[in-house]
């Protein structure tokens, strides 16, 4: 694990004082000054923590007013986060992992929500007719996106909704997998999963959107054994080549 600077070291004792003292958005902090007495760092240390953590939304600083606790962003959070898994070179095993734990985490809510508001059934149904008439990859990719974003969505957890950027990733990530036929083979795993939770059966739900994710972990595995296979008869016929 990578040595934390000392700003981060701060940031990190501030964020805990703020959770230790149960603090609210508006609610004030120490000066600066109290601060860095308190954390035994120089004022500086504090500062620097303090704007990092003022560009998360977490503290807020106003001249004259000084620190007070300030109220995250979970939508810029998320571009954050998107970013970093953008740039990370995560393995497919753990991108797929998380969607599950993510798009699955919220289906109770959806379904309650679903059966007091129809509506919500309904627009994902949209999305899914529209997604029959995509003639192209990109507009399918585009509305593949639109659909699980619009499933975690559904659920009004808004601490879920803040990884959706995750899903578009994904997909942006590993577009060349997808083939016309996967794509049509997808549209009626997503009739089925809404139609289940219409029926206030998240559990099913659950399992038949797992199943729908695992799709791409399985598609992995064929390809990988593909290539071993390929490498291994590439192998073989230069093993046996005669010598020129």
């Amino acid at each position: 694990m990578p040595k934390l600077s000392k700003s981060e070291l701060v940031a990190a004792k501030l964020r805990n004082y703020i959770i230790n003292k149960r603090l609210k958005p508006g609610d004030r902090l120490p000066t600066e000054g109290e601060l860095a007495e308190q954390f035994g760092v120089s004022r500086v240390s504090v500062r620097e923590a303090t704007k990092a953590l003022g560009f998360l939304g977490i503290v807020d600083a106003a001249p004259r007013r000084g620190l007070s606790v300030g109220k995250v962003s979970m939508k810029r959070l998320s571009r954050y986060l998107s970013f970093h898994f953008a740039l990370a070179d995560y393995p497919l095993d753990e991108l797929i992992d998380t969607r599950i734990v993510v798009e699955t985490g919220g289906l109770r809510q959806v379904a309650e929500r679903m059966a007091k508001d129809p509506s919500i059934y309904e627009e994902l149904n949209a999305v899914n007719d529209k997604l029959r008439r995509a003639t192209k990859k990109s507009e399918w990719l585009q509305g593949e996106v639109q659909f699980h974003c619009l499933l975690v969505a559904s659920s009004g957890v808004r601490a879920l909704a803040a990884f959706n950027d995750l899903v578009q990733v994904f997909f942006q990530k590993f577009r060349a997998d997808f083939s016309r036929s996967r794509w049509k083979n997808g549209i009626p795993g997503h009739q089925e999963i809404i139609d289940t939770l219409r029926e206030g059966e998240y559990q099913t739900a659950t399992t038949l959107l797992t199943t729908h994710i695992n799709v791409h972990r399985d598609r992995d595995k064929i390809l990988k054994r593909k290539s071993k296979k390929s490498d291994a008869a590439s192998a073989s016929a230069l093993n046996g080549r005669s010598p020129a």
